[in-house]
């Protein structure tokens, strides 16, 4: 690969920074607003700030201060990080330091990658964003590196590579670090991939440990795999997970099963659609739950897994939360892995009537069961893009609620006879689309993640794809496909206020402070899964572009 440095100011003109971030720092994350250090705002992932200087009552006076173009016409799905008055973000193919006061460029690295990537990317050419720890930023490649940049000025330290693209392999993924080590997860799912889950040492980037998320037949859980298909039995890992510092575990989804065809694969197939609670310094698993035995219908596991201290029935539980793909919400018993709730949180779900707190396992529908038993064309509840896809949604500890963006769509599903050829889609169906009603595409819900009820939602005529904010001050933070970038009352669902940002959002809001004010940032950039497969014909004007805005109260 070669690699270009666009190294536009030096170390001297920086802000004053420490060379240093700390385990202790990345562990008080989410209690220290003055600066956003892991992804997810905390390692538990909530989203959630406890700043309230920009409230219900002082909303309508946020205006933006600056907005910065980062010089990408792809999709912009990556979180931005801050650290000591610099904000750092990626794109695709470039990562940025950015003055949060100004919104000057300090300095951009961007780098080159074979064109034969773009071909091997499921689902948009984005990136996620990065990790901070030691005075090093950290990040993936879309064609499989991981590499250390120096935060002072841009200067790649390392670089790492994963794996092989020809195969289907690729990197979208944030990186987690947990207890010193950069960890990241491979997607590649639809690819006939095996996928994995890497450990690799901070300071110089050699590889400490892989664990694979399909087992071989010698392996526990290989039982679960007929014949040779777990080779390419997917399990892809492509969501950042969340970490446990006081039980030193790292919650990490796992995707879809390969081919979709579930009769090519009979069994459970452990561990796709899995979470697996795993030792940040080996790659240990310590306990698992599957979601989805079998997924036919790509529902993964790998949406966002958030850390919450919740009573159930009485006892504090440190629990983690999903809203997962297959319609359902999940709260699991996070020391142990037990399922301790599982609601549905989108309505007309028809795979299964529910799921069995005993055994953990879904309920299947007879409509589900004829399927299996013969190739019987289907109609299925919800689609493939699920009933939440990626975007994260953030939890409020303050009005105990989960605020996240839904989908509502159907899919017409009927299994076919797969065949495997390198660097294509291995799936195994008669796929003819994901259905969407004319109006009421998606939801903005306010969800209580023990009954999966909504409180309260806003139905969105064209489906968001955007991530969710929450914070002290009573107000979520969520944008559109159209650039609309809005908050609204955490209590009521009222809108609040709104920002046109000139391109869809696809990205996730944080919000920060700094010499006692309040600072709310948000990338704009369309793209991703919904506006590359739907044709949409009201996106059609929607510019593309990428950008970086920061809004603060004004007078």
């Amino acid at each position: 690969m070669k690699t270009r440095q666009f190294l536009v100011a030096m170390a001297a003109v920086l802000p004053a920074t420490a060379f240093a971030q700390t385990a202790d720092e990345l562990k008080a994350d989410a209690t220290t607003p003055g600066d956003v250090l892991t992804y997810g705002m905390g390692y538990g992932l909530q989203r959630y700030s406890p700043l309230d200087q920009v409230n219900k009552d002082t909303v309508g006076k946020l205006r933006p201060i600056w907005n910065i173009t980062i010089s990408s016409d792809r999709g912009e799905e990556a979180q931005p990080l801050v650290y000591n008055g610099v904000i750092y973000t990626t794109t695709h193919n470039a990562t940025m330091a950015i003055d949060a006061a100004t919104g000057r460029q300090l300095w951009r690295a961007a780098f080159e990658y074979p064109p034969e990537t773009n071909a091997l990317a499921c689902c948009g050419i984005v990136n996620r964003g990065a990790a901070l720890f030691d005075g090093r930023l950290y990040r993936t490649t879309l064609d499989a590196h991981v590499i250390a940049l120096d935060i002072q000025d841009g200067k790649e330290l390392w670089r790492s590579k994963a794996t092989e693209i020809a195969d289907g392999y690729s990197f979208t993924v944030a990186p987690l670090v947990a207890n010193g080590v950069v960890i990241t997860g491979i997607s590649g799912g639809e690819y006939g991939t095996r996928g994995f889950i890497d450990g690799w040492d901070a300071a110089t980037g050699k590889q400490l440990w892989r664990r694979f998320t399909i087992p071989e037949p010698t392996e526990k859980g290989g039982d679960t795999w007929p014949g040779d298909t777990w080779k390419r039995g997917g399990g892809p890992a492509w969501l950042t997970g969340s970490y446990d510092p006081d039980l030193d575990l790292v919650y990490w989804g796992t995707g879809n099963g390969g081919p979709w065809n579930p009769n090519v694969r009979k069994g459970d197939n452990l561990y796709i659609c899995s979470v697996l609670a795993i030792r940040p310094k080996t790659g240990e698993i310590v306990w698992y739950y599957q979601f989805s035995p079998n997924d036919p219908f790509d529902y993964d596991g790998t949406n966002e897994l958030v850390q919450a201290d919740l009573t159930i029935e009485g006892q504090a539980k440190k629990v983690i939360m999903q809203a997962n793909r297959n319609g359902f919400f999940y709260v699991i018993d996070r020391e142990n892995g037990k399922l301790l709730t599982a609601s549905p949180f989108v309505k007309d779900i028809n795979w299964a009537t529910g799921i069995n707190l005993d055994s953990g396992r879904p309920i299947e529908s007879e409509e589900m069961k004829k399927m299996r038993e013969t190739g019987a064309p289907f109609v299925v509840v919800p689609s493939a893009l699920g009933g939440k896809n990626w975007p994260h949604m953030a939890f409020n500890p303050d009005t105990g609620l989960v605020y996240a963006n839904t989908l509502n769509a159907t899919m017409h599903y009927e299994p076919i006879a797969p065949e495997y050829r390198q660097g294509t889609f291995y799936l195994g169906i008669n796929f003819l689309g994901v259905n969407w009603p004319d109006k009421e595409r998606g939801y903005l819900k306010a969800i209580d993640p023990l009954t999966g009820k909504a409180k309260w939602e806003r139905p969105y005529e064209i489906p968001s794809f955007s991530s969710v904010l929450t914070t002290k001050g009573g107000l979520v933070f969520s944008g559109d496909m159209t650039g609309m970038f809005s908050a609204y009352d955490a209590d009521s669902g009222k809108k609040l206020w709104d920002y046109q940002t000139g391109s869809g959002i696809i990205g996730q809001p944080i919000t920060w402070e700094s010499g006692g004010k309040q600072y709310v940032t948000v990338s704009s950039g369309i793209g991703g899964v919904y506006a590359l497969f739907v044709g949409d014909e009201r996106l059609a004007n929607v510019p593309t572009g990428g950008s970086l805005t920061t809004f603060a109260l004004g007078d």
